[in-house]
């Protein structure tokens, strides 16, 4: 008998806890990423914006995701696409406007769909009213002082105040022209330069975003994504690091300006204020630690919610090397009580379609489409390994639809700053910000009727949302069909192990309860038994005589109940 993508019947909405409902809701929840200005266009300026998103919340719901988390849409200069805030209390009017924000939350609440914000409280734009006053005032100003100004070292100032490096390339502070016209003094700045660092040692900063915090729960939104959750305290005094490969660190050793120990009274701060409100609100950490152990820091009891587990999206398409990076989540999260969560792709790393299509070892950021099949069939598997782990999963928009990253955008029409500055962090994060196809036609294929921002294949025609639905076995029903029997299932969703099952070599097999998942991560067919009734395949099996024939890169869910 051969099977593809069988699955049972959803139940019908009334069977199944709508998620006002349920409690602890986040421990499981799929929450799913929406780039603002790559979703959907209202108003036909090539941008998407959040009425946009309103509209296609439907689609979400019907997805059947949990959660919507918007990246940033306050008022920017968009130097690093919003991630650089002039004013935490305003929507950039490329998105719309504050009433756009309260109906967007309001009709996501209808739907029983929860909207969770982007922070970024590590540093702000520097058009933000306390850096330009800072730079107006000149020396001595107080307002100096909510960021990182310091003299420069060398006989005239004229050298950086340490040795570190931004992220996105070259020195991490840039020196400033004062009010008299003079060179004078320095700012940190981790990312570009016009995003400079707050000081988390003042007061008035702490202060300013308890009050940030306050105005966006009033508002009615149902949690954070914190920016950079890792970076807010420095190290006293600023050290040298005295390593001149510095971006070969990152991620593997605590640094002086990220993990620091003293970032935890922060969100435990925060945590009074959020517990404040009903509705189980919740905070999730963008937080880029060298281990999961360092990361289930950020998830105590009193501290955060949930925290991303980058070790897991960084894992190759490997059997032996995904079962290390589950086996020690599951182990870190236990001890502190919080959930594991699971993520493939998000806007700032090639989508794992192509990284999957790729030969093993090229990191995060890949500019080679690389073997396209074969990066949507491991893909496909890596999905239904990814959502049926315990604790909460991720999904980033358009990874439903199979896109892969556009690695030929051309150079003019890029806009991430990091591709600018040489030697940044890759700089290449365009080609999995291009925005996502609706339709077969138009334009855009149904983001706008003006084009978009960023120019999309012409094949991608075929993958969008309309070439895909009711087809069976497109990648879009594979999701939608996945997130129904997760809700229905009772042993998906919410857990703190696995049982590992004996598999061939390459193969991962486990149990939750009736529960069993197989992933074969090799290139060729394997042969396991047939544990029941299959639930979900990622690609065509074939089962006789109690065995059931699973394909290369391909997940097999079943049920024994």
């Amino acid at each position: 008998m051969s099977q593809q993508h069988s699955a049972a019947d959803p139940a019908p909405t009334s069977a199944v806890a709508t998620v006002a409902q349920r409690r602890d809701w986040w421990r499981d929840a799929v929450i799913y990423q929406v780039y603002p200005r790559s979703f959907a266009d209202s108003n036909g300026d090539g941008m998407g914006d959040l009425e946009g998103i309103r509209s296609r919340l439907p689609y979400l719901r019907d997805l059947g995701i949990d959660a919507v988390w918007l990246s940033p849409f306050y008022a920017s200069p968009q130097a690093d696409a919003g991630y650089d805030v002039a004013d935490y209390r305003a929507v950039d009017p490329m998105f719309g406007n504050l009433l756009d924000a309260d109906a967007l939350i309001r009709d996501a609440h209808e739907l029983d769909l929860r909207i969770i914000v982007d922070l970024v409280p590590n540093h702000s734009s520097d058009q933000h009213e306390w850096f330009k006053r800072a730079l107006r005032e000149g020396p001595g100003s107080s307002l100096r002082d909510r960021y990182h100004f310091r003299p420069g070292k060398g006989e005239n100032g004229e050298l950086p105040p340490n040795d570190w490096e931004s992220i996105f390339g070259g020195p991490a502070w840039t020196r400033v022209t004062e009010p008299d016209g003079s060179l004078g003094e320095w700012y940190l700045h981790l990312f570009a330069p016009e995003q400079p660092d707050f000081n988390w040692e003042h007061p008035a900063v702490g202060d300013e975003f308890r009050s940030i915090l306050r105005f966006w729960l009033d508002m009615g939104v149902d949690g954070f994504r914190i920016d950079v959750a890792h970076g807010l305290v420095k190290a006293e005094g600023l050290p040298d690091l005295g390593d001149h490969d510095q971006l070969k660190l990152l991620g593997n050793d605590v640094m002086p300006f990220f993990d620091q120990d003293g970032v935890h009274e922060v969100y435990r701060q925060w945590r009074l204020i959020l517990d404040e409100y009903a509705g189980e609100r919740i905070f999730v950490a963008e937080a880029w630690t060298p281990t999961v152990e360092r990361t289930a820091n950020y998830v105590r009891p009193d501290e955060l919610h949930q925290a991303f587990n980058f070790q897991y999206l960084g894992t190759h398409w490997d059997a032996e090397e995904l079962r290390q990076v589950i086996d020690r989540t599951l182990e870190a999260m236990r001890p502190v009580g919080a959930p594991a969560t699971w993520v493939l792709s998000n806007h700032d790393v090639t989508r794992h379609a192509t990284r999957f299509a790729n030969p093993a070892g090229l990191g995060t950021q890949i500019r080679e489409a690389g073997d396209r099949d074969l990066g949507l069939r491991r893909a496909r598997a890596a999905t239904l390994l990814m959502l049926a782990l315990p604790g909460s999963a991720y999904i980033y928009q358009g990874e439903e639809l199979g896109l892969p990253d556009v690695v030929d955008l051309p150079d003019e029409v890029r806009q991430d700053p990091a591709y600018f500055r040489g030697a940044g962090q890759d700089g290449f994060r365009d080609g999995c910000r291009v925005p996502i196809p609706w339709t077969r036609e138009g334009s855009s294929y149904g983001f706008g009727t003006g084009g978009s921002w960023l120019p999309q294949p012409a094949e991608w025609a075929d993958l969008s949302v309309e070439s895909q639905t009711g087809v069976a076995g497109s990648t879009l029903e594979l999701y939608r069909t996945a997130l129904a029997t997760r809700r229905t299932e009772p042993d998906l969703g919410a857990g703190e192990s696995v049982e590992w099952l004996r598999a061939p070599e390459g193969v991962l097999a486990f149990r939750r309860g009736e529960f069993v998942c197989v992933a074969n991560t090799t290139g060729e067919s394997v042969t396991t038994p047939a544990y029941g009734r299959v639930l979900l395949s990622s690609g065509e099996i074939t089962e006789a005589d109690g065995e059931t024939k699973v394909p290369s890169d391909t997940t097999v869910w079943w049920t024994t109940a």
